[in-house]
């Protein structure tokens, strides 16, 4: 697992605050790796998943930092979401 990958489980678990998400999704960090987001919480992993959402390293970061709304990322073509645009939106709230 990446550094990228694992600073992103540890920021994406304390944004989380010890909660699960209501379904499962996957972030994909180019060239770094995957993050799955579930009831459990996140972690490194290539699951299924209801919504994949697709971002470049810094755009990533930017998003978990609170510097990029997620809903920005996405209008301006940074972050790619395919799959439940609902349980996109859910998981955007978790972030913002």
């Amino acid at each position: 697992m990446s550094e990228v990958v694992s600073k992103a489980v540890e920021a994406l678990n304390a944004k989380l605050d010890g909660e699960g998400f209501d379904g499962v999704a996957k972030f994909v960090i180019e060239d770094e790796g995957s993050i799955i987001v579930d009831e459990n919480g996140a972690r490194a992993g290539d699951d299924d998943a209801d919504v994949t959402l697709s971002a470049d390293t810094d755009t990533f970061q930017q998003i978990i930092e609170g510097d990029l709304n997620p809903t920005a990322a996405f209008m301006s073509g940074r972050l790619s979401i395919d799959g439940d645009m609902g349980a996109a939106m859910r998981l955007g709230g978790v972030l913002s």
